[in-house]
């Protein structure tokens, strides 16, 4: 069985190149957001596969207002649609995004604390993560007590520790060896 981010990924990357190709990124990335929230309701999931919908009269759901106000997007989720591709749409969508923000030199940011960080603490991270990795950082805040203290800092494929429950488990380990 073939992976949903293998499916997506072509699909995202001609969406991309089209939006970037006309100038519509921001645009598409709101419809594509759209589209995927609503392609994971279950009224709407229940829809695909189903022998007695035609899946090209889906698309109008996929679309703010139902209607076609912009041709070559309904040309894209009508071209899903053939291929049965519809409920990738939050895989797509995912995948356009990071595309979107790789070429706005954006790097999404995943920050774990125990306590709240306050907007000068995050601040001053953002500032020192755009030295280090010279791109623009996009900070999503997250509350996790299992934290213990400090924070678990996700940058892409890199994870910087700086949790207390890290360094009590290497002290751990130091000490039973």
């Amino acid at each position: 069985m073939t992976q949903p981010l293998t499916i997506a990924r072509p699909y995202a990357r001609a969406a991309f190149e089209y939006a970037s190709a006309h100038a519509v990124v921001a645009e598409w990335a709101g419809k594509l957001a759209y589209a995927a929230e609503v392609s994971v309701e279950p009224q709407v999931s229940a829809l695909f596969g189903d022998p007695r919908i035609e899946p090209r009269k889906l698309v109008t759901l996929f679309q703010q207002g139902g209607e076609a106000a912009d041709p070559d997007f309904t040309h894209f989720l009508e071209l899903l649609a053939d291929n049965r591709r519809l409920r990738e749409l939050p895989e797509i969508t995912a995948l356009f995004e990071q595309m979107k923000r790789d070429a706005e030199h954006v790097l999404k940011v995943r920050v774990r604390s125990a306590v709240p960080l306050d907007d000068a603490q995050a601040q001053r991270l953002v500032d020192a993560l755009k030295r280090r990795y010279h791109s623009d950082i996009e900070l999503e805040r997250s509350v996790d007590p299992a934290v213990l203290g400090g924070a678990l800092i996700d940058v892409g494929e890199t994870v910087i520790d700086g949790s207390l429950k890290s360094r009590l488990a290497k002290l751990e380990t130091a000490l039973t060896q």
